[in-house]
């Protein structure tokens, strides 16, 4: 059986890493318009606890969360997260 890997987006919020598709910063049109899409469908998850929103997640299933944390943060989080796993595959 797999392990399961998650990413954390902040104030203990988690995300399946197998489901992220993108990670995006919120700032451009597009990107403002897929979350207002997600809000219409109720397929939006606000991890960011009231803070302002740094980071857009995309997942497969069409789902978007919100994090208050910079793309670069959960990004570097997660070649980091993969990267140990490969380390202890190699033990």
């Amino acid at each position: 059986m797999g392990t399961i890997k998650v990413l954390n987006v902040g104030f203990g919020n988690t995300v399946f890493t197998d489901r992220v598709v993108s990670i995006v910063s919120p700032e451009s049109a597009p990107v403002k318009r897929i979350i207002t899409d997600a809000r219409s469908c109720s397929k939006l998850v606000d991890a960011t606890c009231g803070r302002r929103t740094r980071a857009v997640i995309v997942t497969d299933s069409g789902h978007v969360v919100l994090s208050s944390l910079l793309p670069e943060t959960l990004a570097n989080r997660l070649v980091l997260k993969e990267s140990l796993q490969d380390d202890e595959k190699d033990d």
